[in-house]
């Protein structure tokens, strides 16, 4: 356990398929990790390692064909409030509604928390991703950076028990990416929530998780487990920096001589 707390994800041997119209797909191998209370845990990998897969999963979205996740001793059968995700594409918001509208949405939907008190949560959450000042803008009026604030304020005013967070960042520019990363760390320190990122950026990797978890490529296998000093208030040098890059990259790309696995692709 780490210092963090109570355990509040559990993935115990962890695998999942899914078709294509022409194989049978492995995406992960027998995955385990656990998330802790106020953890910022990454999954890291490279491209097609099932890392998007696994969070889907996690979200309720599938079912392994070996394995079990549990969220709070409960195990995970479909989706819920208590996992709310972030996903890459910000235009996932609602064109028609504004950022006030959006974030009122699932509160609504779920009836979980209803008139003034969603009213409350949804204000109070756009404020603390700095976005007061534009609770009555549409999408359209906002920059990729800002969509993405709204997205995550969306996600928080529910109070997920954790944060479910799918690449968020990739299709932002470099410089709007930077300070998106800066303020997750920032929100994060006001209000310890506990979040699992994903990322194939081992520089995001280290940046934003205080544990990171690195899979293999397809099948995604769980290569290592670390803490990423860097974020736990004990920056790294450049030379520092990049001798865990390198070390996290051997660890992603290391040779193999091991076997096939059954059913990687069929």
């Amino acid at each position: 356990m780490t210092e963090a707390g109570n355990l509040v994800l559990d993935v115990r041997g962890v695998t999942l398929q899914y078709k294509t119209p022409q194989h049978l797909v492995t995406a992960t191998y027998r995955i385990d990790l656990e998330v802790y209370e106020s953890d910022r845990f990454v999954i890291l990998g490279p491209s097609g390692c099932g890392k998007s897969t696994l969070l889907k999963a996690i979200g309720g979205f599938m079912a392994p064909i070996e394995g079990d996740i549990f969220l709070r001793g409960k195990k995970v059968v479909k989706p819920g409030p208590d996992r709310m995700m972030v996903f890459q594409e910000f235009e996932q918001l609602m064109p028609w509604k504004t950022a006030l509208g959006n974030v009122l949405f699932p509160m609504k939907a779920t009836g979980r928390f209803k008139g003034k008190e969603a009213y409350e949560r949804a204000t109070a959450a756009l404020s603390k991703v700095g976005l007061a000042k534009f609770v009555d803008s549409y999408p359209h009026m906002l920059s990729g950076g800002m969509k993405m604030r709204v997205a995550i304020a969306r996600a928080m005013a529910m109070e997920p028990d954790i944060l479910l967070m799918d690449e968020p960042f990739a299709a932002l520019d470099a410089l709007t990416r930077r300070k998106m990363q800066e303020d997750l760390l920032a929100l994060w320190d006001q209000l310890k929530f506990t979040v699992l990122f994903v990322t194939h950026s081992i520089e995001e990797a280290i940046r934003v998780g205080s544990r990171i978890l690195v899979l293999s490529p397809h099948p995604g296998r769980v290569r290592a487990e670390m803490n990423s000093s860097y974020s736990l208030g004990q920056p790294l040098d450049d030379a520092a920096f990049g001798l865990l890059s390198k070390k996290i990259h051997d660890l992603v790309f290391e040779d193999e001589a091991e076997a096939k696995l059954p059913g990687a692709l069929v």
